[in-house]
């Protein structure tokens, strides 16, 4: 009888994320990634966003705002996306370090002034600050915990992109 081993930690396939590391440590180029969206209006302020071959992402706007309320705006979706990108950077640096992790929540705020998306003023249409509260529950020392939690803020792709100034090219075609 053959037992069978589990490679995994935090439900993290441990051996493919070692796999990628290595890939790349032997080929830089391989690190080098291209992400893409496609968005169709489809009435009112709803949209549908298609990635890869995932069911649609709908957004709409909330009733307040005149839209439908049918699901989150673009404001609450960067909000998720934040949170989901270091929820994954905490799987995935927990998981390396060999901590486990039994429960992991991230509530996010941002405040947004809608004077200038509304054209009532002049500035800065987006988020004047965003915050995050990570709640990260662990057997690991306290002090792997904030390790931790220093590594994934300092390596976040979307929490990168939020605060550091992002070239944006936006082309009518």
């Amino acid at each position: 009888m053959t037992a069978e081993v589990s490679h995994t930690l935090n439900d993290v396939d441990i051996e493919a994320v070692g796999r990628l590391v290595e890939a790349i440590r032997q080929d830089d180029a391989k690190a080098a990634t291209t992400w893409a969206a496609h968005v169709t209006w489809t009435g009112g302020f709803r949209s549908e966003a298609r990635v890869r071959g995932f069911a649609p992402t709908h957004s709409d706007e909330p009733a307040a705002l005149g839209g439908g309320d049918t699901a989150a705006n673009p404001v609450e979706q960067l909000l998720s996306a934040l949170g989901n990108c270091l929820a994954v950077g905490y799987a995935a640096n927990a998981t390396a370090a060999g901590i486990a992790v039994d429960r992991l929540t991230v509530d996010l705020r941002g405040d947004v002034d809608l004077r200038v998306f509304l054209g009532l003023a002049e500035g800065h249409a987006g988020f004047g600050s965003i915050t995050a509260r990570v709640r990260l529950d662990s057997p690991a020392p306290r002090a792997e915990l904030e390790e931790l939690h220093r590594r994934v803020v300092a390596t976040s792709p979307v929490g990168h992109t939020l605060r550091n100034a992002v070239p944006v090219e936006v082309e009518l075609a």
